[in-house]
C-alpha cells in the first residue's frame, strides 16, 4: 500500500512514524512533510491546503490511501475532490467537516440531537454580541468563540465582562481571525476536568482509540493565552471503562446518527473535546481529525497495525472489534518558540535532536522544522511556533514524565519555550 499523509505537524509525523514501519505500507509520502518526517518518508512539495494539488499528487504517485491530517484540506473540500475521482482518502466531506470548521453548525448540530454541550447563544453581529456580554445571562467567566477556523487561537475565556468585551471587539471589529469571526459563539464555561476521546468511524460504526488530556494555557499552571496545545498525556486516567461507554452512547454514536440523517455520512477521526461535568460528560468541541498534541502521545500507544483500520474506514467497511493498545503511559511535552502562540522568529538552529532520539523511552516528533544549509552544514531548524513534541514512555505516568522532560533536556533552540508541568493532572488524578 503507498500512503499518502496530508500535514507537516507533530500529529502528520506521529501518523507517518506508526505507518511507515508496517507490513502491508510498501512507502508513505508527505506533503509537505518536516524534517522529521523527510527521515521515514518522501517528501513532496504540495500545499496541504490545496486540494487540486494534492489530487494532482495523489494520481501521480499511484497513491492507495490519503490520510488527511489537519483541518484547513477538509474544509475546502478535499474528501469530495478525492471521491468524486474515485480515489480513496481517509476523512469527512467537507459538510460533515463542519462540526469542527464552524462552531455555530455543530452548536445547533448538538441542540438538534440531544448531545450534551453548554448553553450558548449565537451572535450574527457586534452589536447583539456586546450586548449579550453586557446582559450576563450566560454569566462568567463566558467562553468567546470564532465560528469558522482559527488554527486553535479562536477561543478567549473570559473572566470578567471587560474582557468579553475585548474578545469580541478583537473578532468582530477589528478582524483578528479574518471571516473566521464574522459570528461568534458564546457560551457557559462548564467546569470540571477537560478529557480528549477519539474514535475511527466509517460512516456507521465507531471504535475507540483512547484518550488524552490536552494542555491549552501557554504557561506552567494553565496560565497564559489559549494554544493550539503545549502537550498531552496518555491515557487519561479519568476515562475508564464505565464513562468510556458513556461517551459513545450519548455522544459519539448519535453524532453518527444525526449526520447519516442529514445525508452525511462520517469516516474519519472524530476527536470529541469534553468537560467532565457534576451533570456528566458535555461537549466543549470537535475536531474532524486527529488532535495535536494529542495523537503524539495516543498513536504509540496503538498495538497492531493502523494502516488496514483505517483504510477498511476510508470503504466504510471498519472491523468493529476493539483495537489493542500497549499499557505503558506516555505524556508529551512541546518546545515552541519564544513568541508562541504569537509569531516568531524562525530558522533557528535546533541542537540534540540525535541524542534525545538516542535515549530509551524517548520519542521526538518534529512540527515546524525543516533542514537548510547553516554555515555551510545541513541542519534542522525551527519553521514555526510549535516546533517538536518530546514524549515519553514509562510504565506509570512518573516514569513517563521523567523520560520525556530527560529528552527535552537534550534539545535547545534560541528562545525555547515550553511548560514544566505537562502529566502534572495525571498524578493528582490517581493519588
Amino acid at each position: 500500500m503507498r500512503i499518502l499523509v496530508v500535514g507537516n505537524g507533530g500529529r502528520e509525523h506521529a501518523l507517518t512514524w506508526k505507518l511507515a514501519g508496517e507490513a502491508d505500507v510498501q512507502e508513505v509520502v508527505c506533503a509537505p512533510g518536516n524534517a522529521g518526517m523527510a527521515r521515514l518518508a518522501r517528501l513532496a512539495p504540495a500545499d496541504a491546503g490545496d486540494p487540486d494539488a494534492l489530487l494532482a499528487l495523489a494520481v501521480r504517485e499511484r497513491i492507495d490511501l490519503t490520510v488527511v491530517g489537519p483541518e484547513l484540506p477538509l474544509d475546502r473540500g478535499v474528501v469530495d475532490l478525492f471521491r468524486a475521482r474515485g480515489l480513496r482518502i481517509l476523512g469527512p466531506t467537507r459538510a460533515a467537516a463542519q462540526l469542527e470548521c464552524s462552531k455555530v453548525f455543530a452548536k445547533l448540530f448538538m441542540t438538534r440531537y440531544g448531545i450534551p454541550t453548554a448553553r450558548y447563544r449565537v451572535c450574527e453581529d457586534p452589536v447583539s454580541a456586546r450586548a449579550l456580554v453586557e446582559r450576563g445571562e450566560l454569566g462568567f467567566p463566558l467562553v468567546v468563540k470564532a465560528d469558522g477556523l482559527a488554527a486553535g487561537k479562536g477561543v478567549v475565556v473570559a473572566p470578567d465582562r471587560e474582557t468579553a468585551m475585548s474578545a469580541v471587539h478583537a473578532a468582530m471589529d477589528e478582524r483578528r481571525f479574518g471571516d473566521a469571526g464574522t459570528r461568534l459563539v458564546l457560551e457557559e464555561c462548564l467546569r470540571g476536568p477537560e478529557v480528549s476521546f477519539f474514535v475511527l468511524c466509517d460512516g456507521a460504526r465507531a471504535v475507540p482509540l483512547g484518550s488524552a488530556q490536552d494542555h491549552k494555557r501557554a504557561y506552567d499552571g494553565d496560565q497564559g493565552p489559549n494554544t493550539g496545545g503545549m502537550g498531552a498525556f496518555a491515557p487519561s486516567p479519568l476515562v475508564d471503562a464505565d464513562l468510556e461507554g458513556r461517551i459513545m452512547n450519548r455522544i459519539i454514536l448519535p453524532v453518527l446518527e444525526g449526520l447519516r440523517d442529514e445525508g452525511l455520512e462520517y469516516r474519519g477521526f472524530l476527536y470529541a473535546g469534553l468537560m467532565l461535568t457534576v451533570e456528566g460528560p458535555k461537549v466543549i468541541e470537535f475536531n474532524v481529525r486527529f488532535g495535536d498534541p494529542e495523537a503524539q502521545v495516543v498513536v504509540p500507544m496503538i498495538d497492531g497495525d493502523l494502516a488496514p483500520r483505517i483504510a477498511a474506514a476510508a470503504d466504510g467497511v471498519l472491523d468493529p472489534r476493539p483495537f489493542r493498545f500497549r499499557p505503558r503511559k506516555h505524556v508529551g511535552v512541546v518546545l515552541a518558540s519564544q513568541a508562541y502562540p504569537a509569531p516568531g522568529p524562525v530558522g533557528l538552529p535546533i541542537l540534540g535532536l540525535d541524542e534525545a532520539g538516542r535515549l530509551e523511552d524517548v520519542l521526538v516528533f518534529h512540527a515546524a522544522t525543516r533542514e537548510e544549509v547553516v554555515e555551510g552544514r545541513r541542519a534542522v531548524v525551527t519553521a514555526g511556533g510549535r516546533v517538536l513534541t518530546v514524549v515519553g514512555r514509562g510504565d506509570t505516568y512518573e516514569d513517563a514524565i521523567a523520560r520525556a522532560y530527560a529528552g527535552v533536556a537534550c534539545i535547545s533552540f534560541d528562545g525555547m519555550h515550553l511548560r514544566h508541568d505537562i502529566g502534572a493532572k495525571a498524578l493528582v488524578a490517581t493519588r
